[in-house]
Parts: C-alpha cells; sequence; structure tokens
C-alpha cells in the first residue's frame, strides 16, 4: 500500500535480524553441484596415452572380437536367406573384416550380379561422402550443432540398435542371459571385492566372461543338447551351426573386383546416396561419444569434415573390392573404450590389424566367429547402452531448467527413435517401404534417410534448435562453451588431440585439412 498525505501515523519498523550463521542459501544442503567438464578424468589412458604393449595387443584384440560380432551377424543371418552357401558365407566374412563392414546378398543365381551392381553404387555414391568432407561442407552444416542438438543424436546412436541386444539375446537365454550377468558381475562387483585384480577385471573382463560363456556353449553343443531343437535355436546356440570353420581357407587374400566388373544402375545408385549421407550423420554421432570416452575434447567441424571425407575414401575401396554395404563408424566399439576405461588411439589402431590379419588368415578367423551371436548380444546391451548415456552426458552444458531446451530434447529423441520404427516395420520384406512414388529411386532415398535414428535427430534438433528463439537463447543452448571447440584454433587442445600421425599432414594440401 502507497500512504497517502491524510496518513500522519508513522510507525516503527520491526528491528531486522540477521540469519543464523549456519543457516545455508537455499538448495545448497541438497548435495553438491557438480561442474561440467569438457573431457572425462576417470580414464586410466586417453586418446593420446599408451598402456603397456602386452596390454596393448591384447586389449586390440578385444576390439576385434567386439567388431567380430557385427560381422557374424550379418554373414550368418542374412546370407543363407538370400541364398547363399557356406563358401561364400565365409567369403563375404573375410571381405567385411579387410574393409571393416558387414555384408548383405540376394538369391543365390543372382549372387553374383547383385554383388557387381551394388559395387558399382558403392563406388559412386563414395563420392558423395567424399565431396561433403574434403569440401568442408560437412563441416559447416555442423557449425549449426549445439549440445541440444548433439544430446538425441548420440542417444539415438546407442538405443537405436536396441534389436542387436535383448531380443537377439533372447534366441539362446542359456547363454545369453549368464553372459550378461557374468559380464556385470565381474566387471563391476568383483573388481571392487578383489582389489588386486581391478585392473585386470575392468580391462579384461569381456574377454574372460567371453571365453567362460563360449566354452560352455561348446559343452552343450558337443553334449547333444541342441539335437532336437529348431532351427532357430540351433543357429543361435550352437558352436558349429555356421560351418565358418570348415567352408573358410586356410589363406586368401581378397582382391579388387572379385565378383566381377560392377554394374551401374541410377536406381541403386540413388539408394546408396542417401545411405550414404545416413552413414554421415550416424558416423557425426558415434565420433562425439568416442572423443568423450577417450578423454577428448568434442572433435572440430574440420576434423568432422576430413573424418566424413576420409569414410568416403573408405567407401570407395569397399565397393572396389567387392562389399555389399558402406561403412560407418562402430558404435559397439566405442562403447568398448566406456567399458574398459582405455582411449588409447594406439589400441583401436592395433585392432584393425588384427582385422587385416584374420581376414587373410580365414581358418583362425572362422574360429573366433563360431562364437554364438547371443553372446554378443549380450555385450551389446552393456556398450550401447554406454553410448547412449554418453549422449545424456552432453546436456551438461545447457540449460536443463529451460521448458524450450527440454522440448527440443524431447521431440528429437522421440521422433529420432519413432519414425524409424515406423519405416522399418512397414518395409515389405521385398524392401518396399512406406514413401511409394512414381520415382522408385526417390522412393528409396526418402525411405533411406528417415529409416536412421540419427539422421532424423540431426534434422529434427538442428531444424528446432535454430529457429525457436535461438538468438535470444544463445547461454541456455551452451553456445559459450560449444563455439571455441568449432573452429580450428578455438582450443588449444583441438591441435593435440586431432593432428594427423607419422608427419601424414605434411603430404596433404592444406585446403584438405
Amino acid at each position: 500500500m502507497v500512504e497517502t498525505g491524510h496518513n500522519h501515523h508513522h510507525h516503527t519498523p520491526p528491528p531486522q535480524t540477521a540469519p543464523p550463521p549456519s543457516q545455508l542459501p537455499l538448495g545448497s544442503a541438497k548435495g553438491p553441484i557438480w561442474t561440467p567438464t569438457e573431457q572425462l578424468h576417470q580414464l586410466q589412458y586417453c586418446i593420446h596415452s599408451n598402456p603397456s604393449w602386452p596390454e596393448t595387443f591384447v586389449l586390440a584384440f578385444q576390439h576385434y572380437i567386439v567388431m567380430l560380432g557385427s560381422i557374424v551377424l550379418i554373414s550368418s543371418t542374412l546370407v543363407p536367406r538370400m541364398g547363399g552357401d557356406h563358401g561364400d558365407k565365409a567369403r563375404c566374412r573375410q571381405s567385411s573384416m579387410t574393409t571393416l563392414i558387414g555384408v548383405f546378398k540376394s538369391e543365390h543365381e543372382r549372387f553374383e550380379v547383385t554383388m557387381r551392381t551394388i559395387q558399382g553404387s558403392l563406388i559412386v555414391s563414395s563420392f558423395v561422402n567424399i565431396f561433403i568432407g574434403y569440401s568442408r561442407a560437412w563441416g559447416s552444416c555442423t557449425k549449426y550443432f549445439s549440445p541440444i542438438v548433439i544430446v538425441p543424436v548420440v542417444c539415438v546412436v546407442g538405443l537405436g540398435l536396441f534389436a542387436r541386444g535383448f531380443p537377439l539375446l533372447a534366441n539362446c537365454v542359456e547363454l545369453g542371459l549368464p553372459m550378461l550377468i557374468l559380464l556385470v558381475i565381474s566387471q563391476q562387483y568383483l573388481k571392487r571385492i578383489i582389489p588386486r585384480a581391478h585392473a585386470i577385471l575392468e580391462r579384461f573382463a569381456l574377454l574372460l566372461c567371453v571365453g567362460i560363456v563360449w566354452s560352455f556353449a561348446a559343452i552343450l553343443t558337443e553334449a547333444g543338447a541342441y539335437k532336437n531343437v529348431g532351427e532357430q535355436t540351433k543357429q543361435s546356440c550352437r558352436t558349429d551351426h555356421s560351418y565358418l570353420i570348415s567352408s573358410a581357407p586356410w589363406i586368401r587374400i581378397p582382391y579388387p573386383f572379385q565378383w566381377g566388373a560392377p554394374i551401374f544402375r541410377a536406381s541403386h545408385v540413388f539408394g546408396m546416396m542417401g545411405a550414404a549421407i545416413v552413414t554421415s550423420a550416424e558416423s557425426t554421432g558415434t565420433m562425439f561419444a568416442a572423443a568423450r570416452l577417450s578423454g577428448a575434447t568434442p572433435p572440430p567441424a574440420h576434423v568432422l569434415s576430413s573424418s566424413i571425407g576420409l569414410q568416403g575414401v573408405g567407401m570407395l575401396l569397399e565397393g572396389i573390392f567387392g562389399a555389399a554395404v558402406g561403412n560407418t563408424a562402430s558404435v559397439e566399439n566405442v562403447g568398448l573404450l566406456g567399458l574398459t576405461h582405455i582411449g588409447s588411439r594406439r589400441v583401436v589402431q592395433i585392432s584393425a590389424a588384427f582385422m587385416f590379419f584374420f581376414a587373410i588368415f580365414g581358418k583362425f578367423g572362422a574360429f573366433f566367429a563360431s562364437i554364438p551371436l547371443p553372446i554378443f548380444a549380450a555385450i551389446y546391451c552393456v556398450l550401447f547402452g554406454i553410448v547412449a548415456a554418453v549422449g545424456i552426458s552432453f546436456v551438461q552444458f545447457v540449460n536443463n531448467n529451460s521448458l524450450r531446451n527440454i522440448y527440443i530434447l524431447g521431440l528429437s529423441l522421440f521422433l529420432g527413435i519413432s519414425i524409424p520404427q515406423y519405416f522399418i516395420t512397414t518395409t515389405t520384406a521385398d524392401g518396399v517401404g512406406p514413401v511409394r512414388t512414381d520415382g522408385i529411386w526417390f522412393d528409396d532415398w526418402l525411405n533411406t534417410i528417415f529409416s536412421s535414428g540419427p539422421t532424423v535427430a540431426i534434422i529434427v534438433g538442428t531444424l528446432l534448435d535454430n529457429t525457436l528463439d535461438a538468438r535470444d537463447a544463445v547461454n541456455d543452448r551452451g553456445l559459450g562453451w560449444w563455439k571455441p571447440f568449432q573452429s580450428r584454433k578455438g582450443d588449444v587442445r583441438s591441435e593435440e588431440f586431432y593432428s594427423l600421425p607419422l608427419r601424414i599432414r605434411e603430404f596433404i594440401p592444406s585446403r584438405f585439412l
């Protein structure tokens, strides 16, 4: 109330009492507030530090085993459905390990023609990634990203692979479930109970658990536990049902155009171009997760561009050597960085050497490829979950109490899962998706784009974040933290983490760096 001139009564204000000295500001007694950190500090080895050579080789072999699961999953599951025999399966598995990708095939009588057609599509579509990468177009696009965009993209990179987790594990519960439980107990609980074995269990528990459950599966197979079961159970549980060991040659070197001269068809090429864009989006999310789990700062725009360009070069080589799909960053191997707390670049480099070695010496690679798929599925339940959680960790750099941010995060995350699920479930057995117009190549392009969760999350998140009060919410979006990492010289650590090894930089024109 405002006092008027007619009111001449003055009241002495009550004495102001100071709060007790022990009284704390509102909310401070509820727990500590964690300061956002650009790098994870609980890693044993970060991107440019290396464990001892014996540990490095064992860790690299562990990465090889994890990567092997995807190759075995595709070659053992899809090849028989498409009419390929066991020899084709082993041959494609070796080509896949050489190029670090998986395989898709058609019916056996049209096998080589289809492979040559896909081979031609890969060669042409690889130039999409090469162009958007080395022209820095992709890096220019990533400058519109903010932590609000990265959160759903990285989350969907992990969560979008849920079908390769428990649904695949459930095909053989007696192997998959013990593997999952044993991995969690030994890698998380047992290392705390036995302090002396802490480092060994933290880094190598996955290999130990695979060895134990794989041996158990071999005992069940030899004991005849799967003689009178269905074909699906045999395929999932037996260690000898893939016939990879018997059909794989001792030594075989994949060579260019092993399926014959490539065939170029416009409809297939345009569909593969859509896949090239999808792999760019998915790899970008995986790269942000890999950078965080290896102890590095977020990758700058020029690093993302160079990586996508190099991915295009890899796709070109895959087309030449007769692979059937383009490459993308390995999500499971990124999750393994977080599981072992080892982010060393050298470990990953040596694991690539293992891939080449076991691709050439087929019998040895086929031996490890006999690991039942539910064992890999149990591993993926952990590794994909770690990658998804890394995406959530980027939310620390934005205002969590902003309803604008909550809206964008929620819608991008939900649509990044829901839209691809619709496109995948409505696609017919012969590959016809829900988009059906008179232009088949246009249909294939759109169906491919919207079947990818990370791609949908990038489109929705970037559009909303840059159009909804973007200028007024600069601080809420976390751009003050984000901007320095988007330029080459914005942060002094970028050169340390992302410089090319072995003086390669001296032989590459600066416009491509």
